[in-house]
């Protein structure tokens, strides 16, 4: 029984309140749940502040967050190395059949298509785009929204905050003008 729930994904119904307690329990002590704050904090606790203005900040007022950080990268390494689940993912047969469609088949052994990520992809077009383009994206839209899409949708909507509102429904709006108009042509480039 514990083996399963160590080695299996773990339900909604545990999950989801483990995030709600632990949000609510840093609420509490006045602190703000939050990674994308950990690299400013990491960048000024490594000096970044005595040569750019805004990594100047007391971050050990932060450093509770880099344990948090910390704490991701091993919780990462046990789940996806000491707990690994080697089971193929349990994928509905119409998506199977779609990335099989687009040439993605490394959907069997793991949680990224291969064929995109992976160092030799970035002297293709395809993984260029994906990777640098998509990188640069991701990184720059992060730091320009004031975080990221979990950020936002997690602790910007628990604290009722209208930006953190307009940050996910443009985040949606995004995924679907993608996923129905662009991930297509940006597969088969």
């Amino acid at each position: 029984m514990i083996q399963d729930f160590l080695y299996g994904p773990w339900p909604w119904y545990i999950t989801g309140p483990a995030i709600g307690f632990i949000y609510f329990a840093l609420y509490f002590v006045g602190k703000r749940f939050g990674v994308s704050g950990t690299i400013k904090a990491g960048c000024s606790m490594l000096g970044a502040g005595k040569k750019v203005e805004y990594f100047n900040f007391d971050w050990k007022k932060e450093s509770w967050n880099m344990l948090f950080a910390v704490g991701m990268i091993v919780g990462g390494y046990l789940g996806g190395v000491v707990f690994a689940n080697e089971a193929p993912m349990n994928l509905a047969e119409s998506t199977i059949s779609t990335l099989e469609s687009l040439g993605l088949n490394s959907y069997l052994t793991g949680l990224t298509p291969t064929e995109i990520f992976r160092w030799e992809s970035l002297f293709s077009i395809r993984g260029f785009v994906f990777i640098v383009i998509g990188g640069f994206f991701i990184g720059f839209g992060s730091r320009y929204a004031a975080g990221c899409t979990s950020g936002h949708a997690i602790t910007g909507l628990a604290n009722l905050e209208l930006p953190s509102l307009v940050a996910v429904v443009g985040f949606f709006i995004g995924g679907l003008i993608v996923n129905y108009f662009l991930i297509d042509f940006l597969i088969t480039l």
